[in-house]
């Protein structure tokens, strides 16, 4: 059963240039009737995905940078980290600023777990895998594993 509260929103791409978040609109080429040339559709994300989705775009995006859009408190602090030592040390700051961020996420029940673990053969990056109860559902959902430089 899908959950109404868990929205329906345009799919969205995430890519990265110069260490910030850049979103990118998931599109599908669709043939046009008549078979003369193609048309691009948004894709949509809904339910269980478009939380995975606005999760992830919520981690990415540096808190404030919303704040002239009216959402001060939007996003994470996950940027502070850029530039430090792949340490334990900021392996769980990063973990504190990942569930401080998911506790703003009004369509998240219950967070059940973070975790972070440094990407095998990358010094200079940690893996983070996140596992949230959504609202008016007992299943749990899994986020990632996403790859973050730090």
């Amino acid at each position: 059963m899908k959950a109404p509260q868990l929205l329906t929103d345009i799919g969205i791409d995430v890519h990265h240039r110069e260490l910030r978040p850049v979103y990118k609109v998931n599109t599908q080429t669709k043939k046009v009737l008549g078979g003369e040339g193609l048309a691009l559709e948004m894709r949509i994300s809904s339910g269980r995905d478009n939380l995975g989705q606005a999760v992830v775009m919520r981690l990415l995006t540096p808190r404030g940078e919303l704040s002239a859009l009216g959402h001060p408190g939007f996003g994470s602090r996950l940027h502070e980290i850029i530039g430090r030592t792949n340490t334990e040390n900021t392996r769980g700051l990063a973990r504190l600023f990942i569930l401080e961020s998911l506790k703003e996420e009004v369509r998240i029940d219950s967070i059940e777990d973070v975790l972070i673990s440094e990407s095998p053969g990358r010094r200079s990056s940690i893996d983070v895998q996140i596992i949230v109860t959504p609202i008016g559902t007992t299943e749990t959902l899994i986020i990632g594993p996403i790859v973050l430089e730090i």
